[in-house]
């Protein structure tokens, strides 16, 4: 895909000097043990004036990359900015509050080779690859949190636009005349220090994440988002499928520190190298 910025040609065929694969592997095996999910884990966190931990703040962006030097050239001037986004993707057992995780989803018979030519031709088939939305959950954890009294707010950073939700805490039900859509709609409540947001009513045409994760119509997600003892912000997220999953499939916990970055609009994106592939080496082509 090429970004375009207005007037600023970017030349982003550099990022071919961005090392390893863009693949994501999670190195550690899944979890056999987790500390409660009720108990207070937040510890001395900063709380609001109705007793729960502010999750308020900007926190780390990151995509699937492993850390390495972003190689930019605009008008004949070349720049060179070391990143590392691995620490949002960290797979890490025994995170306070954590559920136990498995390292994919089990889909049922019929499904499971319509999974596998998904992530065959990941390239090809990827709505994200061609400027698609990711939807919830496969956008991740959010940018920024804004927590208010009756609703929280969450704002990210995108390709395919830069799109917020807001979340009502104030015990009201699903929308009943709400159009389905990537990010489906949500409401929020609190488990003791752990906030919780169940989302309904998606779209069918969205991964839930990478390799092919597709779902139906009647997927749920359950996301949870808690401060660790050291104010990181943990996320963990389970995704319900009764039309395409065996069971339900909770990934593991991501650790996010906070970040003090400025959130910026994201550059339009246009697709215009799909029909340029040569084979299906899909990760270290995007």
């Amino acid at each position: 895909m090429k970004l375009h910025l207005g007037s600023c040609a970017v030349a982003l065929a550099t990022a071919a000097l961005l090392p390893g694969s863009l693949a994501y592997s999670q190195e550690n095996a899944p979890s056999t043990t987790a500390v409660n999910a009720k108990t207070s884990v937040a510890g001395r966190a900063h709380r609001t004036a109705d007793g729960h931990p502010d999750l308020s703040g900007t926190w780390t962006f990151g995509i699937d990359l492993p850390h390495g030097d972003l190689v930019k050239v605009v008008d004949g001037k070349v720049t060179r900015t070391h990143y590392d986004q691995s620490a949002r993707h960290h797979a890490g057992d025994n995170v306070p509050g954590a559920l136990p995780w498995e390292e994919a989803p089990s889909y049922k018979p019929e499904f499971q080779e319509k999974v596998k030519y998904l992530e065959a031709n990941e390239s090809k088939v990827d709505p994200v690859f061609y400027c698609d939305k990711p939807g919830t959950p496969r956008i991740g954890s959010p940018r920024k949190i804004i927590q208010l009294p009756k609703e929280t707010i969450f704002l990210y950073e995108d390709i395919s636009g830069d799109p917020f939700r807001i979340i009502p805490t104030d015990g009201r039900p699903h929308r009943a005349d709400a159009n389905p859509s990537a990010y489906g709609d949500s409401i929020g409540h609190w488990e003791k220090d752990i906030f919780v947001v169940e989302t309904t009513n998606f779209v069918d045409d969205t991964w839930f994440g990478e390799n092919g994760y597709m779902h139906s119509d009647k997927m749920r997600v359950i996301e949870r988002l808690w401060l660790t003892p050291d104010n990181n912000l943990a996320y963990q997220v389970t995704v319900e499928d009764p039309v395409v999953l065996n069971k339900p499939w909770t990934n593991f916990a991501r650790i996010i520190p906070p970040n003090s970055d400025p959130i910026e609009e994201s550059p339009v994106c246009k697709e215009d190298d799909g029909h340029r592939l040569q084979n299906l080496d899909h990760h270290l082509q995007r």
